[in-house]
């Protein structure tokens, strides 16, 4: 319980997305969501890499020529 008479805030046990181990998602645990440093710099040297990609449509063919600049008098 806090100074206020209120119990703490339950701790939450996540999976860690690197290993699959268990970890903890709470303010005591600074590589949330990852059980580790190791595992959340693993994660972050795949985006590096571009291991991971956010997946988005292709731009479609734009054959046609861009407008000409307007005349000037």
């Amino acid at each position: 319980m806090n100074r206020q008479g209120d119990a703490a805030p339950p701790r939450k046990r996540v999976t860690c997305p690197a290993c699959g181990g268990p970890a903890w998602f709470d303010a005591g645990n600074p590589w949330r969501p990852f059980c580790s440093e190791r595992c959340r710099n693993h994660d972050l040297g795949a985006w590096a890499s571009e291991t991971y990609r956010v997946a988005s449509e292709a731009p479609e063919a734009d054959d046609a020529q861009p407008p000409a600049p307007p005349a000037r008098h």
